[in-house]
């Protein structure tokens, strides 16, 4: 079956950031900025972005062109024989089914609201009216279950029309919108009366407030946000790799998307940062900061109907771009690895996608009392746990071990790939970095990940998980040690 392609450099540079850019960079950045201190935290994510998150993603989009093929196949076809490697492959396909079984369930969130922003349920309605509306839809299961549907159905029927007639032509549109949806609530944020000290706080380092929440803290929050705002590790930006041609060279690519994600966080800041200080709103109110926050600085904002409206319209076009790209991810497994045709594979995912994500719909009402992760959590918490503690460090881990070992694709077929085309070469002098530096990184984000989230939970609770971390940990490892006896009998001998 012969491969799709791009039918342009622009199609594959936003197809591919609209798939980076997400909930993190609209939802969690802001929130995390307010929370660490504006400015200084902006200055050590873009720094972590610069040396971790370009060469992670260069390593990904690589193996996708490499193969030609998606994250179910890709392994197979450049690893040399007798590793072990293809078994990297289950990260990308159980991540990316995963990660479906939950965003969807937040993208019908913000279809949900994009609604009744157009339809003015927010106009006028009090701080506890807009409180209770969120409340109302989490346990209202038949409107969770219609909305989630409703974005898996439209999310299917545009990956049905293929590469370039379905996700290239729709992401172009939807992308442009999204940008300049952005620029416009971002320049109406700025002159509301009172929003200069936000502005300050967002573009002046304040190093005092970062000493507050602790320099340590600041520093892993920003690693870990540069590290995940770019969606790498489970083979859904290694797909557009494959679609994508050899003339231009991939860290230049790669450098692009990355400014074009970063600008979008930062402009989501300008957003919300200076409407939160004009309106005396703490801007580090973490995830309410969305369905609960914002929505009632638009209640008491003048036209709050219309920038209510375009602000839930923006997140949805973020949440719908990385959907369509995961969707892509899922039909082409069964493409490569069952030779299915593209018809058959998008009906078959659209119905396991929806039956999927059922158990994360239902997990706020009819399946509240599953709480695995302590009491409060909800199945939500437990798939995004799995994949975002998880598999994007795991599966990132194994795409840098990947592309530098010798028994691995290796640094010079890498290399060749990387830099063929017009564009940014990939320093070659960086190997030791790439090699040795980032995987520390990486398993230090990983590991105290797992600490963070079970440190609260006693001594045993925190023992037993940092074992199944490191068991975790160990499967990758071994993929990227293991070879086949015979072939190493015979080289022995």
């Amino acid at each position: 079956m012969k491969r799709e392609k791009f039918g342009s450099r622009l199609g594959f540079i936003l197809v591919s950031a609209g798939c980076a850019i997400g909930i993190g960079n609209v939802w969690k950045f802001p929130y995390m900025c307010g929370e660490f201190g504006g400015a200084a935290f902006i200055l050590i994510y873009l720094l972590f972005l610069l040396i971790m998150g370009i060469p992670v993603l260069v390593c990904e989009f690589a193996v996708g062109r490499g193969s030609r093929r998606s994250v179910a196949a890709a392994f197979e076809k450049l690893e040399p024989s007798g590793t072990g490697w293809h078994q990297m492959k289950w990260i990308g396909i159980i991540g990316s089914y995963l990660l479906m079984m939950f965003y969807t369930t937040v993208g019908g969130w913000m279809f949900y609201y994009c609604f009744k922003s157009i339809r003015g349920d927010f106009v006028g309605a009090s701080p506890e009216e807009v409180t209770g509306a969120f409340g109302d839809m989490m346990g209202n299961a038949p409107v969770m279950v219609f909305w989630t549907v409703l974005i898996c159905v439209i999310g299917f029927v545009v990956c049905a029309f293929g590469l370039k007639g379905g996700i290239e032509r729709v992401t172009k549109v939807m992308m442009t919108a999204l940008l300049a949806i952005m620029v416009v609530l971002a320049v109406h944020s700025i002159f509301l009366q009172g929003a200069g000290e936000g502005i300050r706080f967002y573009l002046v380092p304040d190093f005092g407030k970062m000493m507050e929440v602790g320099i340590g803290n600041v520093i892993f929050g920003a690693m870990s946000q540069a590290f995940f705002t770019l969606s790498i590790g489970i083979g859904a930006m290694l797909i557009f790799g494959s679609y994508m041609d050899r003339e231009r060279s991939l860290t230049g690519e790669a450098v692009t998307i990355t400014a074009l994600d970063t600008f979008v966080a930062l402009m989501a800041g300008f957003i919300i940062i200076p409407a939160c200080f004009a309106f005396g709103i703490e801007p580090g109110a973490g995830p309410s900061l969305i369905f609960i926050t914002i929505p009632n600085i638009f209640a008491r904002m003048p036209g709050g109907r219309l920038w209510g409206a375009l602000f839930f319209l923006f997140l949805t076009f973020a949440a719908f771009s990385t959907i369509v790209a995961v969707f892509e991810n899922l039909i082409s497994f069964n493409m490569d690895m069952l030779g299915w045709t593209r018809k058959k594979s998008v009906w078959v995912c659209a119905v396991v996608i929806i039956i999927f994500s059922m158990p994360c719909v239902l997990g706020f009402n009819l399946l509240s009392g599953i709480q695995l992760l302590g009491e409060g959590s909800t199945i939500m918490d437990l798939e995004d746990f799995i994949v975002s503690n998880n598999l994007l460090p795991l599966g990132s881990l194994g795409y840098v071990l990947f592309c530098t070992k010798k028994n691995g694709w290796g640094w010079e077929n890498f290399l060749t790939e990387v830099n063929t085309g017009n564009g940014i070469k990939f320093p070659s002098f960086v190997r030791p970095y790439v090699a040795y530096g980032i995987p520390l990184i990486i398993v230090l984000i990983y590991l105290k990940g797992y600490y963070d989230k079970f440190c609260g939970m006693g001594t045993a609770m925190l023992t037993g998980w940092m074992v199944v971390a490191m068991i975790l940990l160990g499967f990758v490892l071994l993929c990227s040690f293991r070879y086949n006896k015979e072939k190493t009998d015979i080289e022995v001998k």
